[in-house]
């Protein structure tokens, strides 16, 4: 959830600096959608573990929309190379860890369900 914050604490430094025309569309949306992702951290990491798999598909979902959203900022030029290539890092990242920790509990809730059924 650090990284998750990490990366909006950065983005949040280039969403007040991003051209009228784009901050209360797109800029507005990608903030909102890093809200829902951080509510969807938050609902995951206190949540037992056979609850907690939607929570990581749903922010898996609002990242992957960010990051299309802000490829469309780039491309317009309404967000410059330099730091639209440090804010793509930071979110790679944090698709990585949540890719990781979707599969880590689907795994252990196919094993819990195969342990269930025996």
């Amino acid at each position: 959830m650090r990284k998750a914050k990490d990366a909006y604490l950065l983005w949040h430094t280039n969403y007040l600096n991003l051209p009228k025309s784009c901050r209360y569309s797109l800029g507005q949306r990608i903030d909102s959608l890093f809200v829902e992702i951080m509510e969807s951290l938050a609902a995951a990491t206190f949540t037992s573990k056979e609850e907690k798999l939607p929570f990581v598909r749903h922010a898996i979902k609002k990242l992957d929309t960010v990051k299309i959203l802000l490829m469309i900022l780039w491309e317009t030029k309404s967000l410059d190379s330099r730091k639209y290539t440090k804010l793509s890092a930071e979110l790679e990242e944090v698709g990585r860890m949540l890719g990781g920790w979707s599969g880590q509990l689907r795994k252990q809730n196919s094993l819990d369900y195969k342990s269930r059924e025996k």
